[in-house]
């Protein structure tokens, strides 16, 4: 089949929608930016992108939220004059690149004992609640309880398969999978810095793997983070990139 970034799942709402762009919300964590957003269908000129800038900054301002956000159309750079304004308003600017795997392509994993891969069930779902607390305090006491409300109403979602790897009995490592008809997107995945180069990201994967073996399994790196390399050595395929900036106001 072929995929398209059309694939991957959004967690968000369309509150508006014009031949120029949609705009996402997500009102039920306000401060996660890839729920919040303008994701332009068609490149704009800069005039246009002021245009769509004033108009999610000031529905932003009346919701509380600090921040806008923009994505451009895959495998489409910025044009030069959009790039030079974002630059010189203090936008973060970045990629985001599509890769996809059939399950049979993933590379042989060696078995360790000591890691343990479980569904998420009524019996650990605290100690997995508790794991991902920890792990997004990093960015704030506030977005880390947003985000376990999150995690519970997946839990509640038929169409996602939480997983939580354990390291010597001990939380190390955890991915959310979203499962369509035809692909399952691996979501979140993370692993505990005191517990990382133990192979418990590839545990992960290879556990997705054998699950949906009949499935196209998809995925969204960032373009200018690490984890991206181990894709491509485990096989992975680039099918495209997105740019995105976003911008954080003070007030």
């Amino acid at each position: 089949m072929h995929i398209t970034f059309e694939n991957i799942n959004t967690l968000g709402h369309v509150v508006f929608e014009s031949q120029q762009y949609k705009h996402i919300h997500y009102p039920e964590m306000l401060l996660r930016y890839d729920s919040n957003f303008i994701e332009f269908k068609k490149s704009p000129s800069l005039t246009e992108f002021k245009s769509a800038e004033n108009y999610l900054r000031n529905y932003h301002l009346k919701n509380g939220q600090k921040h806008v956000k923009f994505y451009f159309p895959a495998n489409e750079k910025p044009a030069v004059e959009i790039l030079g304004y974002l630059n010189q308003s203090g936008y973060a600017i970045g990629f985001l690149e599509l890769y996809t795997i059939q399950p049979h392509q993933f590379p042989f994993v060696i078995n360790n004992s000591d890691i343990v891969i479980d569904v998420v069930t009524d019996k650990n779902f605290e100690a997995y609640l508790e794991f991902q607390y920890q792990q997004d305090l990093e960015f704030g006491s506030e977005f880390a309880n947003q985000k376990i409300e999150l995690h519970k109403r997946n839990f509640e979602d038929q169409n996602i398969l939480q997983l939580i790897a354990l390291y010597k009995g001990n939380p190390a490592g955890s991915v959310d999978v979203i499962i369509s008809k035809e692909t399952a997107e691996i979501d979140g995945l993370v692993v505990d810095e005191n517990f990382q180069k133990k192979g418990i990201g590839s545990r992960l994967q290879k556990f997705v793997m054998e699950e949906f073996h009949d499935k196209t399994i998809i995925l969204v790196a960032d373009g200018e983070d690490t984890p991206r390399e181990m894709y491509r050595r485990q096989n992975y395929q680039n099918h495209g990139y997105k740019y995105h900036a976003d911008k954080v106001y003070e007030n």
